[in-house]
């Protein structure tokens, strides 16, 4: 899942991307509200984290332009701002939660977490394909009943791949949805995740998971062939 982050306190937001990374989310960071625009313009996010009182246009004022213009991508609205009024304000321009600063990093987790199941298609806290199983909560992936080490890039390439089952999946797709912009698309990161995931799902079976459609993407089946 790949999420935006706006938010100017430099320590705040540095810890909330890190936070967001570890979780094995792909984080986009604007510190001011051009940037934002800019970033929302070009890249397709599964979730915004906006703060409200940005360099402008701020956060009050990308909320009420984004939800005029039709677009229903979940927000979860920070602010230092305490008043009652104030979170009204917010929550009816089109927030879809709210967060009073200070706040804790698990509580944030926390409300992504909840926020994205709510979504129009709501992501499941257990994923299944054939013999592979993914605890979304616990960070655990196991197949035929056995844990297998999945770090975080390749957990999100294979929650992305679940959440999708008999689907062709476009690198394009993959690189907007598990990337944030530190992709390198010199580097082939997709092909090369994509390689060591098909070795720990599939490795020697007979019959495959993971399989490539030459010049168009991947598809995981629910069911091996």
């Amino acid at each position: 899942m790949r999420i935006l982050v706006v938010e100017d306190e430099e320590l705040l937001a540095d810890g909330i991307v890190e936070a967001l990374r570890i979780e094995a989310y792909a984080a986009d960071l604007a510190r001011d509200g051009s940037s934002a625009e800019e970033l929302k313009f070009m890249n397709t996010y599964d979730l915004v984290i906006l703060d409200w009182t940005i360099p402008p246009p701020t956060g009050i004022d990308l909320l009420r332009a984004w939800r005029d213009a039709g677009d229903t991508t979940p927000i979860l609205m920070l602010t230092g701002r305490s008043d009652v009024q104030d979170r009204i304000v917010g929550l009816d321009t089109g927030a879809d939660d709210y967060l009073n600063k200070p706040f804790s990093l698990p509580e944030l987790l926390a409300r992504v977490r909840s926020l994205l199941r709510r979504r129009e298609k709501p992501l499941q806290s257990t994923l299944k394909a054939d013999d592979v199983e993914m605890d979304r909560a616990r960070r655990v992936v196991t197949i035929s009943g056995n844990v297998v080490e999945v770090p975080p890039k390749e957990f999100a390439l294979l929650e992305y791949l679940m959440n999708r089952q008999d689907e062709v999946v476009t690198r394009t797709e993959l690189i907007e949805h598990v990337w944030d912009e530190s992709f390198d698309s010199m580097s082939n990161p997709v092909d090369v995740i994509v390689y060591r995931l098909r070795k720990k799902v599939d490795g020697g079976r007979p019959r495959r998971l993971l399989h490539t459609k030459k010049g168009v993407g991947y598809v995981l089946a629910s069911q091996r062939t």
